[in-house]
């Protein structure tokens, strides 16, 4: 469950990301999901995963939340991710 002030904190991890783009590309692929099925799984449609993954929009805060709560569930296979994109909580 993602509370207000993780979607808060998740303000200022979109103002600081410059391309979101790959970690998003990475981690659906990592997940072995469709942008669809990945988009499903975030709530979002399948054009907002693809204008992400094109650079042509930035996750919303709470999405970015989402997505990171699905790289610390991966444990391991998220690690490399989590630390690349988001530093501050390593």
């Amino acid at each position: 469950m993602v509370c207000r002030d993780s979607v808060l904190q998740g303000e200022s991890l979109v103002n600081t990301q410059p391309d979101l783009a790959p970690l998003v590309r990475k981690l659906r692929e990592r997940l072995g999901l469709t942008q669809e099925k990945f988009a499903a799984k975030l709530g979002v449609t399948f054009p907002t995963i693809n204008r992400w993954e094109n650079g042509k929009a930035k996750p919303s805060p709470l999405a970015l939340q989402q997505v990171k709560e699905l790289l610390q569930e991966m444990g391991k296979d998220g690690a490399g991710l989590l630390k690349k994109f988001f530093p501050e909580d390593q």
